[in-house]
């Protein structure tokens, strides 16, 4: 994520000038390419495969079976989300997101065999993710992988009453990354492409409200793209993501694709610390079928929210560490839940 404090050359054409701060002069080496091993790049542009990861709550499909989804809003996106480093590091982050909402009365959806409205969620999902830097350029390529452990605490009510409240502390579904793939269009400008996918392995119980797991495998195709401007310190980053999901075999329910857009902007300071503004919009690509979409009309689930974010990078002891924090306030939604996420993350670099 952010460094203010790396020694190492920046990835430049011949004649361009030098990045006017360290946090950005961080960044890359020249088009030889010649892999950098100063692990504190990896820090620096962990946000690129961290990004890949698309985490998110893993309860159920948007606006579909269950309400939430795997994705929340401006939650999928971390800083340099586009760069993969040509290191060979390993990266171990914690994260953990808060999410508060409500389906309002008015808005059914179908869950724990019923189909139902009103409904307020209360979720801490928290992951512990390791990344893989290989420590390779193949023809300007850079590539690395991930895989993630999350646990989750779900507590969803009815405030109608006409279901029985249910709250449970479970695994949540496991997601691995196998290839993560950054191309450096430019010494500022970035791309990475990746397949996440996602296996049913957490608890799932039909007759629950409060899963952790979905029953589903999901795979979500992503493109990351950043750009950098050195003079001004600032970043500029877009994920995008779309979710397909098979079939749920134990309801019989097919959620329709999902379309997840998060945007960052980020200025950054001396002494490590950033500033800006996080953003993202989900879409649900067409209507669900099977099971009890037959019943509510297959659901159009939409959000759309924003909030600020705060960095952090330094070394703790000799260890590079990152840090962030941020608040998304969900402003436009139809057919899911309507609240607030605040997500923290720290993570740490070795060789």
């Amino acid at each position: 994520m952010n460094n203010a404090q790396s020694k190492w050359a920046v990835w430049r054409p011949p004649g361009a000038t030098r990045f006017r701060h360290r946090n950005v002069r961080d960044i890359m080496r020249y088009r030889s390419r010649k892999p950098v091993t100063n692990s504190l790049v990896t820090r620096l542009s962990v946000g690129g495969v961290y990004a890949m990861m698309v985490i998110g709550i893993s309860q159920s499909a948007s606006a579909t079976e269950g309400g939430l989804g795997r994705p929340l809003t401006g939650m999928q996106i971390a800083p340099y989300a586009g760069i993969v480093p040509p290191t060979d590091d390993w990266i171990v982050s914690v994260t953990s997101i808060y999410y508060e909402g409500s389906l309002g009365a008015s808005k059914t959806i179908p869950i724990a065999g019923t189909v139902t409205a009103g409904l307020d969620y209360h979720v801490s999902y928290n992951l512990v993710n390791a990344v893989k830097t290989w420590g390779i350029t193949v023809g300007g390529w850079n590539f690395a992988s991930s895989f993630g452990v999350p646990v989750q605490y779900t507590d969803v009510s009815s405030f109608h009453g006409r279901l029985p409240d249910d709250h449970a502390t479970q695994f949540a579904d496991l997601f691995f990354t196998p290839v993560v793939a950054g191309y450096h269009l430019t010494k500022t400008d970035h791309v990475a492409l990746s397949v996440q996918i996602y296996a049913p392995t957490g608890a799932y119980n039909t007759n629950n409200l409060a899963n952790a797991g979905q029953n589903t495998w999901t795979f979500t195709p992503t493109v990351a793209y950043t750009k950098l401007l050195p003079k001004q310190d600032i970043e500029l980053s877009v994920n995008y993501g779309v979710e397909f999901y098979t079939t749920n075999n134990k309801t019989q329910y097919h959620n329709a694709p999902l379309s997840v857009l998060d945007l960052l902007a980020l200025k950054r300071f001396q002494g490590g610390w950033g500033v800006g503004v996080v953003g993202g919009w989900i879409q649900q690509l067409g209507e669900d079928t099977g099971g009890l979409a037959n019943i509510t009309g297959g659901n159009t689930g939409h959000s759309i929210g924003i909030g600020p974010m705060v960095t952090w990078a330094g070394k703790v002891s000799k260890t590079p560490v990152s840090a962030s924090l941020r608040w998304v306030n969900e402003f436009d939604v139809r057919d899911r839940p309507k609240g607030n996420a605040v997500q923290l993350s720290v993570s740490a670099t070795f060789q």
